[in-house]
C-alpha cells in the first residue's frame, strides 16, 4: 500500500497517500484478497477524479516501469496494481477505447485478465478487434492477456457471455508464440474448452501439428497440458493424440498398500508393479475413490508415472500419498476408500483401505 500511495503522490501533487494507506489498511484483517482489491479500489475512487479521462491520466502517470521484458515465464506481476484495473472497470466501462489503452499498459505491470472480462461482456466486438492487434504486441504480457482474459473458466473470475469459439482464431495465432507464459495460457484455455467440447480441442491441436509453426517439443507439451483433464478421465481420443494406446498389453502384477488403515493427515505408501507384453508408452495414474458428505462417493485422479514399459520387464512404482486434512478445496471423511491403478485410461485393478479420523490409529 505504501508503494501504491507513493506512486500516486509522485504522479499527482497533493494526493493524500497517507490517508489512502490508513483507510485501506484498517479493514485488511477482515477481508480476503479479492475483497481487499475491491476495497482499495473504493479508497482510490474516493481520491481520484470522478471522470474517467482525468482518473486514467493520473493512473497512467503513477505506473511503475513494466515488468522485466527479458523474462519469459512466471512473472505474474504485483497484486498492488490490481485495484487500478477495478477502477478502470468502474469508471471506464462506457469508454472502451481509452479504457483498453489503459488496460494494455496495466497488464504489463500486473495481469488484467480479471478486469478485461467486464469489457468483453459490454463490448465484445470492440475488445476482440483490439485483441486481434494485441496478438502481435511486442510485450508478452499483452499477448497473454488475449488468451487468459477470454478463458471460459478462468479461476476466481466472473463468467463471460463470449461463446468459446469466438476466441479460437486468436488462439490459432497465439499457439506458436515463443514465450511459455503465453503458450501455457493457450493450453489452459484449451483445457477449459475440452471439458465441454473435446472434439474442437483435438481438431485444433491436430491442425496446429500439421501447420508446424510451433516447435514440436513445445507443441507436444501444449497438447499434454491442454488435454490433461481428458487424460485423467481416460479419454481414448486424447490418449491416442499423444501416442498412448488404451488397449496396450499391460497387466497389473501387484498392488501393495503399506497399511489397511490410514489416518486423515497421514501418508499411505503403496507399490504398483506392472508388466507389458510389448514395449509401449504408458501413462500410469492412480485414482482415489473416497467418501463424501451424505454417504456419496467421489474420486480424484493423480499422476503416478509417464514412462515406456519394456516388453517382459516388470516395473515397480512406489508412491507416498498424503491425505491432507487441511485442504481448502475439499473435505476428507472417514470411511471405506479404494485406490485404483489406471494405465492409458484403463483400470487394471484396485485395493481397498479405511480412512480414519486423526488419533484413531492406523
Amino acid at each position: 500500500m505504501v508503494r501504491l500511495a507513493g506512486w500516486l503522490e509522485t504522479a499527482e501533487p497533493g494526493f493524500d497517500g497517507g490517508g489512502l494507506v490508513e483507510q485501506a489498511v484498517a479493514r485488511f484483517p477482515e477481508l480476503e484478497l479479492k475483497q481487499r482489491i475491491d476495497w482499495i479500489a473504493d479508497c482510490l475512487m474516493a481520491r481520484l477524479p470522478a471522470e474517467f479521462p482525468a482518473a486514467a491520466a493520473v493512473i497512467a502517470r503513477a505506473l511503475p516501469p513494466p515488468l522485466d521484458p527479458e523474462r519469459s515465464d512466471d512473472d505474474f506481476g504485483d497484486f498492488i496494481i490490481a485495484p487500478f484495473g477495478v477502477v478502470v472497470e468502474r469508471l471506464g466501462l462506457e469508454q472502451p477505447e481509452p479504457a483498453l489503452d489503459l488496460l494494455e499498459a496495466l497488464t504489463q505491470r500486473f495481469s488484467m485478465e480479471m478486469s478485461i472480462r467486464a469489457f468483453l461482456d459490454r463490448w465484445p466486438e470492440e475488445v476482440l478487434a483490439r485483441m486481434a492487434l494485441w496478438v502481435e504486441h511486442p510485450n508478452y504480457h499483452v499477448r497473454r492477456l488475449v488468451s487468459e482474459g477470454t478463458r471460459p473458466k478462468l479461476p476466481w473470475a466472473r463468467a463471460i457471455a463470449l461463446p468459446p469459439e469466438w476466441a479460437l482464431p486468436l488462439l490459432d495465432r497465439l499457439h506458436s508464440d515463443p514465450t511459455r507464459y503465453v503458450t501455457r495460457s493457450v493450453s489452459n484455455h484449451l483445457n477449459d474448452i475440452a471439458k465441454r467440447d473435446p472434439e474442437t480441442v483435438l481438431a485444433r491441436l491436430e491442425a496446429w501439428r500439421s501447420e508446424g509453426r510451433q516447435d514440436r517439443a513445445e507443441l507436444t507439451w501444449m497438447a499434454r497440458h491442454s488435454l490433461r483433464t481428458l487424460l485423467k478421465a481416460g479419454d481414448a481420443r486424447a490418449l491416442a493424440h499423444l501416442g498412448y494406446r488404451t488397449e496396450a498389453p499391460v497387466a497389473l502384477e501387484g498392488l501393495e498398500l503399506g497399511s489397511q488403515r490410514v489416518e486423515i493427515g497421514a501418508v499411505l505408501e503403496f507399490t504398483v508393479t506392472l508388466r507389458a507384453d510389448a514395449s509401449v508408452p504408458a501413462l500410469v495414474d492412480y485414482v482415489v475413490e473416497f467418501e463424501k458428505a451424505g454417504g456419496r462417493r467421489g474420486e480424484k485422479v493423480f499422476r503416478l508415472k509417464d514412462t515406456v514399459l519394456l516388453a517382459g520387464k516388470p516395473v515397480a512404482l512406489r508412491k507416498k500419498h498424503r491425505f491432507k486434512g487441511d485442504a481448502t478445496t475439499f473435505t476428507l471423511y472417514p470411511g471405506r476408500h479404494a485406490l485404483r491403478v489406471q494405465v492409458n485410461g484403463r483400470c487394471l485393478g484396485e485395493a481397498g483401505f479405511d480412512l480414519v479420523a486423526p488419533g484413531a490409529g492406523a
